[in-house]
């Protein structure tokens, strides 16, 4: 199910009915994403289990009270990003969200990779080309994908998790996080491309040997289960049009 699924009034009317089956579905839907989003305010994996379970009581609780005014999915992140600040108040060890560009010298991409007016030298690779699906079942690229965004700065992964695997717009990451739109764009290329790295790096030696063949690539291994295969070839496409980024912002 997609996060706007999640707002039709038939299944939040199994949600305020107690419906254990429609919640065991939201929450194998939100459960890793809402962890990253805590990890990302409060620094600690274990901490940050903790705050999400606290957050699904919360929702089993209000349920009832939510008015439909923002979409579920926000809610939900709302509930766990304003329970992990309070936590970490708590406990003095907030980490705090740039609030403003980052201007630093970090680089996601090397200046090299861009020509003068900020286009690529040499255009992204278009990973649907090379059956992105086969090569997810056959690398699980999913979970390097999870395991790679974990290693990601807080910023960058809260806001690469609400973008691109939770498809929230860009005004309510801003929202949610209490960042600026520059800010979150800065952010996001970031992210993005250092995931990017990662995959281009897993995926070349394949996508290299099919062109050779001349033929798609094929999974040598077990296909991963449905729904972790489509939210990782949607994830891969997103990745994929890191359309002519401005090289000052890489």
């Amino acid at each position: 199910m997609q996060p706007r699924e999640f707002d039709d009034p038939a299944f939040l009317a199994r949600l305020r009915g107690g419906d254990q089956a429609a919640y065991r579905v939201l929450i194998q839907r939100f459960h890793r994403s809402l962890i990253h989003l805590a990890y990302s305010v409060i620094g600690s994996a274990a901490q940050a289990e903790e705050v999400v379970q606290d957050a699904w009581l919360a929702v089993f609780n209000g349920i009832g009270r939510f008015e439909g005014r923002s979409s579920l999915a926000t809610w939900l992140f709302a509930i766990v990003l304003n329970r992990a600040r309070s936590r970490a108040q708590r406990e003095s060890r907030l980490i705090p969200l740039p609030t403003e560009a980052d201007r630093t010298n970090e680089r996601a991409i090397p200046l090299s990779a861009f020509k003068p007016d900020g286009h690529w030298v040499e255009a992204p690779r278009l990973w649907e080309e090379i059956d992105p699906e086969r090569v997810v079942g056959d690398r699980q690229l999913w979970q390097i994908v999870q395991s790679e965004i974990d290693r990601l700065p807080a910023g960058q992964r809260a806001v690469i998790v609400l973008r691109d695997i939770e498809g929230q717009s860009a005004e309510e990451a801003c929202t949610l996080l209490n960042i600026s739109s520059e800010n979150q764009r800065v952010l996001l290329h970031r992210a993005r491309s250092r995931i990017r790295q990662v995959v281009d790096q897993l995926i070349a030696p394949v996508a290299t040997a099919a062109v050779r063949r001349g033929s798609s690539i094929q999974a040598t291994r077990p296909r991963t289960p449905p729904g972790i295969r489509e939210r990782s070839v949607r994830l891969v496409r997103r990745l994929a049009w890191l359309a002519e980024p401005l090289a000052g912002l890489s």
